[in-house]
């Protein structure tokens, strides 16, 4: 469907589009993340469904011009639902030569390119590996190429201005936007207040990046060279309030409403480590709902502090990525023995040890299983989507603050850094998570027995410091039954450690039933999967049933301990196919604790699946045909 338009004497096609995958790229620093999340603010409040993959460095400048130093930003909007950032990229702009070549292979035949020629120069290309420029060479046939100098077209458009060259050109960030919102039909407005208020300090800036912004905007509505502009409907969302929302801002939101459900205090004791670190800076501004947060000198100290404002009736909760988690985990041993409430969020990166830092990975299940001395079982949550980041939280925090026990929320940097539609929840319809604090002696004899167990849930007595009577000892040596004094009885100790086993497997009691994806109900193959993976996982199945194939999608939130069902459901199905993005760690769990040959696909590229590769495997497995791990 195409509109016709006249100004300034150019035609002018409007194109609808169903959906479109855009991917800008250039230099770390250089701006492509505020690009690329400006335009999908606009593209959010315009009302499309979006899904985005951020992809930058760890280094906060890495060297220009290089392979390595490339950042980029991905955006798939549509008009109506869908669950990824896309596979390949419609569009691609690339600000320079690294840039272009860093993202050529992910780009379909007959995709737009549009590349700032402005750094095409021999010795740009040979920094790369090009011995000939592609924009001649015949490198982009097959695609629609934009060849234009928008590094030129920004100074051109800031002559007479009070900054240097140089500094105007880095401008051409928001030129490139500003062609990007007139070829996709996308809001002006909020971009020029966005702009306005970040460099309310730098008006000179400020007035320098709206200049460049309406030129890059007013060169595709008078060029020739773009002949098309496209629009995207907004998507039929279920009605309510709708917000953008990154993984990193929902899970911090979340715990703030944990907080407020349960009447407490939120305290956070955290040491920075990237890609956790936004929701250190997110909770540190919500003093006013009772938010502590405490930027500790090191991962220890973080989770010390956190469990002892735990101890103190506080929500605690620390946030750390693999290489903290490791340096917690005699403190999270603690917990277990204490049998205290406490959140311990893990943003998965690449590893091991500093690894992939702004990459994502869901390597670090089994530690978050097993990565603690002796038995010291902890439950598991794990987020599924951004916007799932929030009501992970809330239950993670349901389980501690009902079982007295640590609990893992498992996110990852694909969850952190993405963002998407998020219908803002009614504070009334979660759960009430309010504690029953011990007030007063419970003993037979008027004593006070902190490790005294309620029968249903099996948590011990929670007694705040200071109530009169209630004095009782903490520690890591084992604790007595009921008493709480130090023990070296060997019953004592076996009873203990199976006691706090038999708590966490009681969290598989509150568990709703699962709920499997498999409309025709005839599917033989079952795709199991947790965390991050459910959008591809979902995107894939898809595409497999609209050939005409069944296939039945089913995903975890809980991991330690599993659902009830879930070994009566795997049993249900010829084939279960375990998608990971490790080598195979649920996969692990699931063979040993149902005996069913799972079929593991594996992948650690620091990069999310593509929903069109594992539709491929899954045609495989429906046909019976061999499928690599």
């Amino acid at each position: 469907m195409a509109a016709n338009s006249t100004e300034n004497g150019t035609q002018k096609t409007v194109q609808q589009v169903d959906r479109v995958v855009i991917r800008i790229a250039g230099d770390s620093g250089d701006g492509m993340q505020l690009t690329g999340d400006r335009f999908t603010q606009e593209t959010a409040s315009f009302g499309n469904d979006l899904s985005t993959l951020p992809n930058f460095p760890a280094e906060i400048r890495a060297p220009q011009g290089t392979l390595a130093g490339v950042s980029s930003f991905q955006l798939h909007f549509a008009d109506h639902d869908i669950l990824t950032p896309g596979d390949r990229p419609d569009v691609l702009v690339a600000m320079n030569p690294a840039a272009l070549k860093a993202n050529l292979a992910d780009m379909r035949q007959g995709a737009t390119i549009i590349v700032d020629t402005h750094d095409f120069t021999s010795r740009a290309l040979a920094r790369v590996g090009w011995t000939s420029n592609p924009l001649e060479d015949g490198t982009l046939e097959g695609y629609t190429l934009h060849a234009v100098d928008l590094t030129q077209l920004t100074l051109d458009a800031l002559e007479g201005s009070e900054l240097s060259r140089k500094d105007a050109g880095r401008s051409k960030n928001m030129f490139a936007l500003g062609l990007l919102s007139w070829m996709y039909s996308r809001p002006t407005e909020g971009t020029i207040n966005f702009i306005r208020s970040k460099f309310a300090k730098k008006p000179e800036i400020a007035e320098a990046n709206i200049t460049a912004f309406k030129a890059g905007w007013n060169y595709g509505e008078t060029t020739e060279a773009f002949a098309v502009a496209y629009e995207v409907k907004p998507a039929r969302l279920a009605p309510g309030t709708y917000r953008n929302m990154s993984g990193n801002l929902a899970l911090a939101y979340g715990l703030i409403a944990a907080s407020r459900k349960a009447k407490l205090p939120l305290f956070l004791g955290a040491y920075p480590i990237t890609p956790a670190s936004d929701i250190l800076h997110e909770l540190s501004k919500h003093k006013r709902f009772g938010v502590r947060t405490f930027q500790a000198e090191d991962e220890i100290a973080g989770i010390g502090a956190a469990l002892g404002a735990s101890f103190g009736g506080a929500l605690g909760v620390t946030t750390s990525s693999g290489p903290g988690i490791a340096l917690k985990g005699e403190t999270i041993g603690l917990a277990v023995s204490l049998e205290l409430p406490l959140v311990i969020v893990d943003v998965q990166r690449g590893g091991p040890s500093t690894g992939l830092p702004t990459k994502t990975e869901q390597s670090d299940l089994l530690q978050a299983m097993f990565g603690r001395n002796g038995e010291a079982p902890v439950p598991i949550v794990a987020a599924q989507s951004p916007g799932d980041c929030f009501y992970a939280a809330v239950e993670a925090a349901r389980i501690a603050l009902t079982y007295r026990t640590p609990v893992f929320l498992l996110s990852d940097g694909y969850l952190a850094n993405g963002s998407e539609p998020w219908q803002v929840p009614v504070l009334a319809d979660l759960p009430d998570l309010q504690p029953a604090f011990t007030t007063a002696p419970n003993g037979e004899h008027g004593e006070y027995l902190p490790y005294l167990r309620d029968p249903e849930t099996l948590a011990r007595a929670w007694a705040l410091p200071g109530t009169p009577g209630l004095e009782h000892r903490i520690g890591g040596i084992e604790k007595a039954d009921r008493t709480g004094n130090i023990s070296y009885d060997p019953d004592n100790h076996d009873f203990m450690v199976r006691t706090r086993q038999a708590k966490v497997d009681r969290v598989a009691d509150s568990l709703a039933p699962l709920v499997v994806d498999d409309p025709s109900g005839d599917a033989r193959v079952l795709v199991l999967g947790w965390g991050s993976t459910y959008g591809p996982i979902g995107a894939a199945c898809r595409r497999v049933r609209a050939g005409g194939q069944p296939i039945a999608q089913l995903h975890l939130r809980h991991l330690n301990p599993f659902p009830k069902d879930l070994g009566d459901i795997l049993r249900r199905y010829d084939r279960v196919v375990i998608p990971e993005m490790n080598l195979g760690q649920l996969a692990t769990l699931v063979r040993a604790k149902y005996l069913v040959d799972a079929i593991s696909v594996t992948q650690v590229r620091g990069l999310p699946f593509k929903a069109e590769e594992l539709a491929d495997m899954l045609r495989g497995v429906i046909n019976q045909e061999v499928v690599p791990s």
